[in-house]
């Protein structure tokens, strides 16, 4: 796949917007959410304040590195409105992507300034969690397809396509519904850590146990569903309904990633949440999302807007970049 450098822009976007859902998550698990107070834009008053607290140094660092993001998220818009005429998916997807990047910053904003952040532990919490979540993911989806078009990939059409559309947004809000469960169980764990199973398990079903905790039992049975649901759909659409390059590929990386996420989930269990752990857990759902969305995308290809060779024959305004 030879990339223009249009293309490996759009891809340093999903890679930097990786990373900083990563450090985000961090700021969650190590408590610092109020390292800057409840202060937004400013930290604790300040542009630029001093770091010698550890949380504060965790939450600017989340700040600055956002910020980064939202910034190269601008300059991907612009460049994008430079190269690619007026109605392409190109340009829908950037502008989508600085969209959602927005409203992650606001989302962000709200959990600092109503305190829904270090020891909370209310439904507004999880509720925002969740939303924050969600608004994450489609964040990833709008920067991941921004990339793939950019790098030659044809087009979405979802007329025609039978049952392959349904099959895929079955499995999409599945992954987000799994998403959603595992934010709140990675709160529960934060919030109310475990020394032994046996504790894990009578939290889980003790009536009088907080909701975080109960509902801690959810998300291994809600990732074994959708998963396998996820990986069928992929497996048997590339082998049997739209057996292309593009999605045998990517619907072989995404079984990689299930398989991947199953052992760190049994591990994570087994040494009841270590924060790196939780992480690294994270990161691979970032990047099963991923690559269920370009499995998607490849199997709802419009051949008219592009090419499975990618690179090949890329749109003109793309080679001049």
């Amino acid at each position: 796949m030879k990339l223009t450098r249009f293309a490996k822009l759009a891809w340093a976007v999903v890679a930097v917007n990786l990373l900083v859902i990563v450090w985000g998550a961090y700021v969650r698990a190590s408590f610092s959410g109020d390292g800057c107070g409840d202060h937004w834009p400013l930290c604790n008053g300040e542009v630029l304040p001093a770091t010698g607290v550890y949380k504060t140094f965790v939450e600017f660092t989340h700040r600055l590195t956002s910020g980064a993001a939202l910034l190269l998220v601008v300059w991907l818009v612009v460049r994008a409105f430079r190269l690619f005429p007026k109605g392409h998916r190109v340009r829908r997807g950037a502008t989508c992507t600085l969209g959602f990047i927005l409203i992650e910053a606001l989302i962000g904003a709200a959990l600092v300034k109503y305190g829904l952040v270090v020891r909370n532990d209310s439904v507004a919490r999880a509720v925002v969690m969740s939303g924050h979540l969600v608004n994450t993911f489609l964040l990833l989806a709008a920067a991941t397809l921004t990339a793939w078009w950019a790098s030659g990939g044809a087009g979405v059409r979802l007329r025609g396509q039978g049952n392959v559309g349904l099959l895929f947004g079955a499995g999409l809000a599945g992954a987000m519904l799994l998403a959603v469960s595992g934010a709140v169980t990675a709160l529960g764990d934060t919030l109310f850590p475990v020394g032994t199973h046996g504790e894990g398990l009578r939290q889980s079903f003790s009536q009088t146990a907080h909701f975080l905790e109960r509902l801690r039992a959810l998300h291994p049975a809600i990732a074994v569903v959708v998963g396998c649901y996820a990986v069928m759909v992929s497996s048997y659409t590339g082998n049997f309904l739209r057996p292309g390059r593009w999605v045998k590929k990517f619907g072989g990386i995404q079984t990689s990633l299930f398989v991947a996420q199953i052992a760190v989930g049994i591990v994570n269990v087994v040494l009841h949440a270590p924060v790196w752990l939780q992480l690294v857990h994270l990161f691979l759902a970032d990047l099963f999302w991923i690559a269920l969305v370009l499995t998607a995308s490849a199997a709802l290809a419009d051949e008219s807007t592009g090419s499975e060779a990618v690179g090949q024959h890329a749109l003109q305004p793309a080679v001049e970049v």
